[in-house]
């Protein structure tokens, strides 16, 4: 009996192991806090993705608009995710966050290569995803919670 326990219990660690080593590969990286942000808190859901810098003026009056829309959408299959155009890392990011006033998810890792974001020079930019990871829309300048919202509701319905 105890050779039947020690392969079961072989069995649960290298399952533990798989599971753990698979949840690693879809890291989307860390957030602001350096929280590490795993895919499957995105997965299914449509991403509203902003590129901000603290320089850019628009930005600042932006955010305010992003962290309602952020607040409104939370259980509507709406995920606000904010990256610095600037690539702050760490406790510069984090800094950054806060001096911005930004409330929603910032990842400290540019998805771009993940959903295949074009690089846009000028700011502030966002994208719209679907839940398969197409990106839907590229808005240039500044967006409002309202307008981003129509959107939002249009695009579901054509999908």
């Amino acid at each position: 009996m105890g050779s039947r326990l020690q392969a079961v219990i072989g069995a649960f660690a290298l399952m533990g192991a798989s599971l753990f080593l698979a949840g690693c590969s879809d890291d989307v990286g860390v957030d602001q806090h350096g929280q590490k942000v795993a895919v499957e808190r995105l997965e299914g859901q449509w991403l509203v993705i902003n590129y901000w810098a603290e320089w850019c003026a628009p930005c600042r009056t932006e955010i305010p608009e992003l962290n309602a829309l952020a607040e409104q959408q939370k259980d509507k299959g709406v995920k606000v995710l904010g990256v610095n155009f600037d690539g702050l890392q760490g406790e510069e990011l984090s800094e950054a966050v806060d001096k911005m006033g930004i409330r929603f998810t910032v990842l400290a890792e540019d998805p771009a290569a993940r959903f295949e974001l074009p690089r846009s020079e000028a700011l502030p930019v966002t994208y719209i995803i679907d839940t398969q990871g197409k990106v839907r829309e590229r808005l240039m300048g500044e967006q409002d919670a309202a307008g981003l919202t129509a959107r939002l509701d249009s695009l579901r319905k054509g999908e």
